[in-house]
């Protein structure tokens, strides 16, 4: 393991390069209205959900066809002009900044289902198309797509930034159950990779390289996933502790004893009691463990009383059910909602929010020092977790005219990661590299390996125009 970095990237490294005024002209030429120079546009492509500033792109182009991305790719190429793909702009760091200016191709209107293959248990699906969407698709056939990272994102979005949820526990990440893609490269040829296959040998895997390579590589213009028949039955818990503790201790029992939950999200005392306020609930406000079982019914009856047993040995309490969709629905839309709950209730701040995976064994180890560490700090923050995978997400809210409250909730993520590294994880289970973890990328996986990943990066985009500036400095 290298040394932890220190405190960097408080601001982004913001080299914009020129737009050629030829290029914006082909662009218009090309894509007439659906290519767009308008302040409120590109300022809507310019910004995500992070807390970092940057000038917006100098246009927007609103491809609709493998064609349109293919044409504007050549046409960025051409002028040397970086490209910024967009979905929905729900990333948490940075993936959408035009640090290095260029253009954003917006793939929103790529969004329908071309084949659903229900007897495979595939969907191949163009980029726009959402998870909550494809899902509405495809329930008449008995099948669901589990990935939930809670934003209803693209799967074109979710695919780059190898996305997973509170599904991951059980169904994997983006990067199990995405079978193929269609790509285009910075040279505006349009390539394949992977099959509807369960399985292949054949040459290097480029489906992985694309997935989670955040657009630094190719746009993706294409997606097919795996599928999954919906369970028998669903039971959802909600349980109580005194302590996020007992909370986090149930669940390395859980998982260390091989329970096959479904979900198991951790939410402490402050997520609990801002979502109660954003969601006009009455949760007890106490650190939580919100749980989801899927089987068949002795099965899933099966879990959940192993479950009560192993929460009650750590002052678990309060259990309390909820058997039909409405009230399931209720309890995870509450649950997605924590970060937009965080914003709202300190009007006018902005979030830091970061996230790491460790071992499930040094869960308790990397999480409870960074609670410590949190509340001694005085900064408001919330705490919600896919524990289950040793995952947890922090939201630190700041007020982004004060530059001692972003020092410091900068410092609580440096200590946060630095320690998630030494226990063995990861500097970020989901949110991706971006702008904001660059630093620790090189922490993780040592100089030598990223030089590699600039290696790959410089054979297939010599330019440099494909989102540059992200997960690596070239």
């Amino acid at each position: 393991m290298n040394a932890p970095t220190p405190v960097a990237h408080l601001v982004p490294d913001v080299q914009q390069r020129a737009v050629p005024a030829a290029l914006l002209a082909a662009l218009k030429a090309r894509f007439g209205e659906r290519c767009s120079t308008a302040l409120a546009v590109r300022e809507q492509h310019g910004r995500d959900e992070s807390s970092f500033e940057v000038p917006p792109p100098a246009a927007v182009v609103f491809a609709e066809s493998t064609g349109d991305v293919a044409d504007a790719v050549r046409l960025a190429a051409e002028h040397d002009t970086p490209v910024i793909p967009f979905g929905v702009g729900s990333s948490l760091e940075g993936h959408l900044l035009a640090v290095q200016g260029g253009i954003s191709i917006d793939v929103s209107r790529m969004d329908k289902v071309l084949a659903i293959n229900a007897e495979d248990l595939t969907v191949t699906v163009q980029p726009g198309v959402t998870r909550k969407r494809l899902n509405e698709e495809i329930k008449s056939t008995g099948l669901f797509f589990p990935i939930d990272p809670g934003a209803d994102a693209t799967l074109g979005g979710m695919a780059a930034t190898r996305a997973s949820g509170t599904n991951a526990v059980r169904y994997g990440t983006m990067r199990e159950n995405v079978l193929a893609l269609e790509v285009v490269t910075a040279s505006g040829e349009v390539i394949r990779t992977g099959t509807r296959a369960k399985k292949s040998s054949a040459g290097y895997d480029l489906t992985r390289l694309f997935v989670g390579s955040e657009g630094t590589l190719g746009v993706i213009t294409e997606v097919t996933v795996r599928l999954y028949p919906l369970p028998e039955a669903i039971s959802a818990a909600i349980c109580s502790f005194p302590s996020i503790e007992g909370a986090v201790r149930t669940t390395i029992e859980m998982m260390q004893i091989g329970v096959p939950i479904a979900r198991v999200e951790l939410i402490d005392r402050n997520a609990v009691r801002m979502v109660n306020k954003h969601s006009k609930l009455d949760l007890r406000e106490q650190p939580m463990l919100l749980m989801e079982f899927h089987g068949s019914p002795a099965g899933v009856q099966e879990q959940a009383e192993l479950v009560q047993e192993l929460a009650s040995g750590h002052g678990g309490e309060a259990f309390e059910w909820a058997t039909t969709p409405e009230e399931r629905t209720r309890l995870w839309t509450a649950r997605h909602n924590a970060y937009f709950a965080g914003i709202q209730s300190r009007p006018g701040c902005r979030a830091i929010s970061t996230d790491t995976c460790v071992p499930i064994s040094r869960l308790a180890d990397c999480l409870l020092d960074s609670v410590r560490e949190a509340d001694e700090s005085g900064l408001p923050y919330f705490l919600v977790g896919h524990v289950g995978d040793g995952n947890f997400h922090f939201g630190y809210l700041l007020d982004p005219n004060d530059p001692q409250e972003r020092e410091t909730a900068e410092r609580l993520n440096h200590a946060l990661v630095s320690r998630a590294l030494s226990l063995g994880g990861t500097c970020t289970g989901e949110h991706g590299v971006g702008l904001h973890k660059m630093d620790f990328l090189v922490t993780e996986a040592g100089a030598g390996a990223v030089e590699m990943m600039r290696t790959i990066k410089r054979a297939l985009d010599p330019r440099n125009i494909m989102n540059p500036g992200k997960i690596f400095s070239i």
